[in-house]
């Protein structure tokens, strides 16, 4: 993909966007179609790109210098920094046009059309300079559930059901592109789509992955996408929250469905999340994670890193090993103290975690408010802190995007709350 020759627009999908300077200026998230009121092919008139704090911005297509499979090149650095909004006589390729059912006619006219499903856009530079949708990349529907039909282009013209209103657009394609994103940019991909696509969208996705999703999503999106999802559907993907996250999204429901959810899911995957709902609102109790790394005092260093190795633990829970005697699931025997993963590399793979456990740092109560908790970890520097109970039993831990999550504005993830423009960059009209 250069400059001068046909993009496939979702191929431009989280590319990086780059200044003149080679200074970063966010993502590609999707691409803008301007109709025409004539049978002419419609109009590439900018990109949108994803920048910080997950704001949306139009990036006019004339101040694109070059796109290759890298990256792409703004000729100019001043950019309007208002939130995208799309217009009425707009579409948005990814989000719009991707998975629509379509119809191919023959190249000769004659015959009936062929079935099959948008995987890309085209744009091919005409001599005034405008990128125009010329050529629609298609999978031909082959009927056969065990084989899937071939990819081909085919000229916008001869492709019929494109534009318009439809009820037929699937999601393979769009969440083959979602899938490459961390789960905070699938989130946030998902709010900028109209509901009833994000639910379908939401629907399609793996237990695992909606999971994730879910808990980057504003609360209110969860519970609409959670509601929709069918019962046994939604404690699977409960089960598959982190138990602190889970509660969260439960303590948003009636009573009533909170008791159904909760009976649905596997029993060991109900407890911890039962036990967390018990504790007040803005305690430790209630934001931490039931599952950090324990380890007994008698494991080797070596054992410690291998189980913080592991991928599917979050970097701010494979940052330090909690030391406790048996068991190592919450509640856990005596706390004994912790080691950070620093100190874990600093030492022999042979020595015993029950010799270099830092005792020092007096562990928080289920009580604990947060404005002691972020005192707390403010004072020592830390970014988890365990949580013991009277029987000075691991409970859990407190860690610091639990606090930033339970500390900022409860909307600090809605894209459609009000903000203002905070840019340095200079602002120009679109």
């Amino acid at each position: 993909m250069t400059m001068g020759t046909r993009v496939y627009l979702a191929r431009l999908a989280a590319l990086p966007v780059f200044d003149p300077n080679g200074d970063r200026v966010g993502r590609v998230r999707d691409a803008v179609v301007r109709l025409r009121t004539t049978n002419r092919p419609p109009q590439i008139v900018g990109l949108i790109a994803e920048m910080a704090l997950r704001r949306r911005i139009f990036l006019p297509i004339g101040r694109v210098t070059s796109m290759d499979a890298d990256a792409v090149v703004l000729s100019t650095g001043t950019l309007n920094l208002r939130r995208f909004e799309k217009r009425q006589n707009e579409l948005l390729v990814l989000e719009d046009l991707l998975d629509r059912r379509v119809t191919v006619l023959p190249e000769d006219g004659n015959g009936p059309g062929t079935a099959g499903t948008v995987v890309d856009v085209g744009m091919d530079l005409n001599r005034n300079n405008e990128w125009l949708v010329t050529r629609i990349a298609v999978r031909q529907h082959t009927g056969r559930l065990a084989r899937r039909g071939h990819v081909y282009q085919a000229e916008y013209e001869r492709v019929k059901g494109l534009i318009g209103p439809t009820d037929t657009q699937g999601t393979s394609n769009l969440i083959a592109l979602l899938e490459q994103m961390r789960p905070a940019d699938m989130a946030n991909a998902l709010q900028d789509l109209p509901s009833a696509r994000r639910n379908e969208v939401a629907e399609a996705l793996s237990d695992r992955t909606l999971a994730d999703v879910l808990e980057e999503l504003p609360e209110h999106d969860q519970v609409e996408i959670l509601i929709r999802l069918d019962r046994e559907r939604a404690a699977d993907v409960l089960e598959r929250m982190d138990p602190d996250d889970a509660a969260d999204l439960l303590a948003e429901l009636p009573k009533a469905e909170q008791a159904v959810l909760l009976d649905l899911m596997e029993p060991e995957e109900a407890a911890p999340v039962r036990q967390l709902m018990n504790y007040r609102p803005g305690t430790a109790g209630s934001v931490m994670t039931s599952e950090p790394v324990i380890m007994t005092p008698d494991a080797t260093v070596a054992e410690a890193l291998a189980r913080i190795r592991e991928p599917e633990l979050s970097p701010v829970v494979a940052a330090q090993v909690f030391v406790a005697r048996a068991p190592s699931a919450t509640p856990s025997g005596k706390y004994l103290g912790m080691a950070h993963f620093q100190r874990l590399l600093r030492e022999p793979p042979a020595a015993i975690l029950g010799g270099l456990v830092e005792t020092d740092i007096d562990p928080l109560s289920p009580e604990t408010d947060l404005t002691e908790i972020t005192r707390r970890m403010a004072t020592y520097d830390m970014v988890a802190m365990p949580v013991v109970d009277n029987a000075y039993r691991l409970v859990g831990a407190v860690t610091v995007d639990d606090v930033l999550d339970h500390s900022l504005p409860r909307d600090w993830r809605d894209r459609d709350k009000d903000d203002t423009d905070t840019a340095i960059l200079p602002r120009a009209t679109r």
